[in-house]
Order: structure tokens, then C-alpha cells, then sequence
């Protein structure tokens, strides 16, 4: 492995490489959803959908509620969203036991086929990333996107991953 070079093994990094990592994450960012984009394209679906069913795969029977918290949109936004996703029968709503105003939210057999779609589409490009980078560089790009993460979005994150929602 090359040794870094000037300021990149430096604490305080300069604004130009600064700069370079704005734009690296942009252009990773692109890249990462592209491969899904294709697919919810043929679907008139977009990355809200996406996301939806992301999470609902993730956190079966989530709320309304704590998917609105999660995505950070607003509830007109997640509930277009929604109602389509149901319409087309890829998600299922069903009301709370315990809290009847409460909505669980489920996919259904073709919603979670269309998820594993588009999740296999950015884990195969994820895994490509992370094996030509390596186990330390996989470790310390998740410590900087967890540093970048606002202090609640970084417990949801936790909570999330560690399936504690």
C-alpha cells in the first residue's frame, strides 16, 4: 500500500483535499444510487420509494411515525409515497393492536423482491468498493460517515444496525 502523501496524513486536512472529499462523496453518492435509479425508472419510482421500502425491509411493522423520523420528509411527501407503494401492492398497512391511530408497515411478497433487487444492485457495488479499499479503509470510511451523522441520526443508525428499533 502506498504511503499517504503531504497533508493526508495529517489531523487538519487542507480545503482543497477538503473540496476533493465533497466531491469524491458526490460522485460515490451518483454512482451508488445509479444502478437502482435504472431500476425504479422502469416503475415511475424514485429514491423516496426506494428508501421506503428500504427501511419497511429493515424494521418490519414500523410505524408511520418512526419511518417519517427515520427519512426526515414530510408526512404529505412519505405518504404519496406510501399510498402509492400500497396501490401498487408492494407494501402493506395494517392498524396497531395496541394503538389503533398507529400504521404498521409490511412489505409484501413483490415489495420484497423489488427491495433485495435494488438492495443486491448497491451491495454488489458496495462489496466491489470495500474489497478493493480493504478491512482498514472499510473500518475508517464507516468511522467518518458515523462522525458526519448528526448525534440522533447516528442512534437511529445504531439502533438500526444493531436491529434495537
Amino acid at each position: 500500500m502506498p504511503e499517504p502523501q503531504g497533508g493526508e496524513t495529517l489531523l487538519f486536512l487542507t480545503d482543497e483535499q477538503l473540496r476533493q472529499g465533497i466531491e469524491a462523496m458526490f460522485f460515490a453518492y451518483r454512482g451508488f444510487t445509479a444502478d437502482p435509479d435504472r431500476i425504479l425508472a422502469t416503475m415511475a419510482y424514485g429514491r423516496a420509494h426506494h428508501r421506503a421500502l428500504h427501511f419497511i425491509s429493515r424494521i418490519p411493522g414500523t410505524t408511520v411515525n418512526n419511518l417519517l423520523a427515520i427519512l426526515g420528509v414530510t408526512k404529505q411527501s412519505l405518504n404519496r409515497v406510501l399510498r402509492t407503494l400500497i396501490e401498487d401492492g408492494l407494501v402493506e398497512s395494517r392498524v396497531g393492536t395496541a394503538d389503533k391511530r398507529e400504521r404498521h408497515l409490511y412489505l409484501t411478497d413483490a415489495g420484497d423482491a423489488l427491495e433485495q433487487k435494488l438492495s443486491d444492485a448497491q451491495r454488489a457495488r458496495m462489496r466491489g468498493a470495500y474489497r478493493t479499499a480493504g478491512p482498514e479503509a472499510v473500518a475508517g470510511f464507516r468511522k467518518v460517515l458515523e462522525a458526519m451523522m448528526d448525534p440522533d441520526m447516528r442512534r437511529r443508525y445504531h439502533a438500526i444496525r444493531d436491529k434495537d428499533v
